[in-house]
């Protein structure tokens, strides 16, 4: 008769610093010992237990087996020539792409050497927004990351060097799962000396949620992503949000500035003869003067899987200069990793179900 496989042991990071201390006492270590490999793990970006030499070495030979560092396993991993970093890590035992999470490192560029890079973080396992352009919902929403499961993306992400800042919006609509992203955040924002200005959590701006989010002493800068100032279109661009007027996204987008003090981010990201006319400046013009924000315009990062094209670069300059000749304050990001599925959901999508 066949038996199931017995159950793996919780992993560093499904323990809360009590458990911790109480599980390393239960392995023959010292209660600090767990804020010694907590801070080693996240902190250093130490991710074998040979490496964790302030540990007694009795302690780090048990840690395999009774104590993992990590649960989930890498399964594809790119690696553009700008140097960006694409992890793609799943955590359950089958190993299905379509149910693993995408976590992005990008160094510093040239000018900026010394600092550390900038990560991107997944939420959930696909999204339930379905934005068309968008490779991260092709298969629709699977479930919400849990806490663990967050942290370890930036564990990864640190133990292939520094990092100074983070973005959350890889996959999924990090709002739909607030309470997992605050815990995730508590546990590395020490670790990683990130102050609020250093996270930013990136959103679709469902109205309630930026209210909540306001409401709980967040320690993280806000970005909503717009992508059109017209009614009708962004019904169909982010089809979560059909039926709920800009206005109410921007009043909610107004009420996190008054309870938090910092500005919000609007993202748009440019789809080639879509949403980069002077027709769209112009109306976004409207909709946001007067308002402390910033426009953050990210000329779209094409997937086979779909339609929409990257403008050019003389579209995406006239469409920044229009804004800012208005007084609106606007950059421009251009893609990393381009030429190698950098985009999100990109490299999940690839050979997804296998």
């Amino acid at each position: 008769m066949q038996t199931e496989p017995s159950a793996r042991p919780r992993g560093l990071f499904e323990y809360d610093p009590e458990e911790l201390a109480d599980k390393l006492v239960e392995m023959g270590g010292r209660p600090f010992h767990a804020k010694v490999l907590r801070r080693d793990v996240v902190a250093k970006g130490l991710l074998t237990p040979d490496s964790l030499t302030s540990l007694p070495a009795a302690l780090r030979a048990k840690l395999p087996e009774e104590l993992p560092l990590l649960v989930g396993r890498e399964l594809d991993r790119t690696e553009s020539r700008d140097g960006t970093i694409k992890l793609l890590t799943g955590f359950d035992r089958d190993g299905r792409r379509d149910n693993a999470i995408e976590t992005v490192y990008m160094p510093s560029r040239k000018a900026d050497q010394g600092k550390g890079a900038t990560i991107c973080v997944s939420t959930q396992a696909g999204c339930p927004v379905g934005c068309p352009f968008c490779a991260s919902g092709l298969n629709g929403l699977l479930r919400n990351l849990q806490a663990h499961e967050i942290v370890e993306q930036f564990v990864r992400a640190r133990a292939l060097g520094p990092i100074s800042r983070c973005v959350v919006m890889g996959i999924g609509e990090p709002l739909l799962n607030f309470d997992a992203l605050q815990r995730a955040l508590e546990i590395v924002r020490g670790g990683l000396e990130l102050g609020a200005r250093k996270i930013t959590v990136s959103t679709v701006g469902f109205p309630e949620r930026v209210r909540r989010a306001a409401q709980a002493d967040p320690r993280f800068d806000l970005a909503i992503s717009l992508h059109t100032p017209f009614q009708e279109q962004r019904d169909e661009l982010v089809p979560a949000m059909r039926g709920v007027p800009i206005e109410e996204v921007l009043l909610a987008g107004d009420y996190w500035f008054e309870s938090t003090g910092r500005e919000v981010t609007y993202e748009y990201v440019l789809l080639g003869g879509d949403n980069d006319t002077p027709e769209h400046a112009g109306n976004l013009i409207d909709r946001l003067q007067g308002r402390r924000a910033t426009v953050n315009l990210i000329p779209y990062n094409p997937s086979p899987e779909l339609p929409y094209r990257r403008p050019n670069p003389q579209a995406v300059e006239a469409f920044r200069a229009h804004l800012e000749s208005a007084g609106l304050v606007a950059t421009v990001r251009w893609s990393r990793g381009l030429e190698d599925s950098a985009a999100c959901g990109q490299l999940r999508a690839q050979g997804a179900g296998a």
